[in-house]
């Protein structure tokens, strides 16, 4: 009889064993030649060498699996550990489906300007989207960020905000600076929490794989093999946004999302995102996609709500205009 220790690693324990052991001991139900015992992120097997063999390549299979689709479920472990890939899924995603988050939720483009992003996030290594609130800019170069990190297309993601402030001084908020920082990066938390588990985000934070840092933070490096998204860039001046785009370096994908309609500097005309996409269009390797209310796929209010302050602005900007004529 021969014993080995097979690594479980990349795999969060939680998920492989699964709730209350029933994925380990369906495991253990289909390869009832073996003696198999947990050991935290490996397993002791003891059997024969060619149903270790078996297992063993099992087990790498479930990893490959979990590294692209970010979930285990039953069916999975009796497809895989039964003789082949999920027949529903495949081995490669579905053209419309971007990354797989937890608990299984399918993240795909869901309007035909994020579909465009998509497309050209194959085509480019710059990209802008530009476009409204609640159009799905930001989620979608997330989850292509996530995407890429899974396929092991890039070795980190880097999501950083201008610290803008918006009606709060950050002098007066409480706590340390990150603690005054994080309510600036808190939406580049959720969409990531959304598609990768808890303990893994906390592990790739801990480790640098994922970093969310203000974009002062950004100032004097070089950022290769990397997917970096610079978020709310409305808030940027023109010479913040030229330092943010001279750190990409080798192997590196970046994408530049805003709102031209939320600008939050004391002076509007200070936004250097305008003036940046009209400079850099029609430059090969970079693409740019604007976003439009037809994208807001949040409430249906939201729509509704961006009509009305749009119609707002339209009519403060005519007043004058009537006033001068009267």
């Amino acid at each position: 009889m021969a014993e080995k220790s097979i690594s479980i690693d990349g795999i969060e324990l939680l998920d492989f064993y699964g709730v209350a052991n029933s994925n380990f001991n369906r495991i253990c139900d289909l390869f009832p030649k073996l003696k198999i015992v947990a050991r935290g992120s490996a397993l002791k097997v003891i059997g024969t060498d060619e149903e270790i063999e078996r297992l063993e390549k099992r087990v790498e299979a479930l990893g490959e699996y979990y590294t692209k689709y970010g979930h285990i479920s039953p069916s999975v472990i009796n497809q895989i550990f039964q003789g082949g890939l999920p027949q529903a899924e495949g081995n490669l995603l579905p053209s419309d489906v971007i990354v797989y988050g937890n608990n299984g939720l399918i993240i795909k483009a869901r309007t035909d300007n994020q579909q465009r992003l998509v497309e050209l996030y194959g085509q480019n290594d710059l990209l802008f989207a530009i476009g409204p609130a609640g159009s799905g800019k930001t989620y979608t170069a997330i989850a292509l960020a996530v995407g890429a990190l899974k396929n092991r297309e890039v070795k980190r993601i880097i999501l950083t905000r201008p610290a803008v402030e918006a009606g709060e001084r950050l002098g007066f908020l409480p706590g340390d600076m990150k603690e005054k920082l994080d309510p600036y990066l808190q939406p580049l938390y959720d969409a990531l929490n959304d598609m990768i588990p808890p303990a893994k985000l906390q592990r790739f934070i801990e480790e640098g794989v994922v970093q969310i840092a203000p974009l002062a933070y950004m100032r004097g490096r070089t950022l290769d093999n990397a997917f970096v998204i610079l978020d709310e860039a409305q808030n940027t001046t023109l010479p913040q946004i030229k330092m943010f785009l001279t750190r990409m370096g080798r192997n590196a994908k970046f994408i530049v999302t805003g709102d031209l309609t939320q600008i939050d500097l004391p002076r509007k005309g200070d936004s250097g995102l305008k003036r940046a996409v009209e400079m850099l269009r029609g430059i090969e390797g970079i693409g740019i996609v604007e976003f439009g209310k037809k994208d807001i796929i949040r409430h249906s209010l939201v729509t509704k709500i961006v009509k009305a302050f749009d119609n707002h602005e339209e009519a403060q900007q005519t007043e004058p205009t009537k006033a001068e004529n009267e």
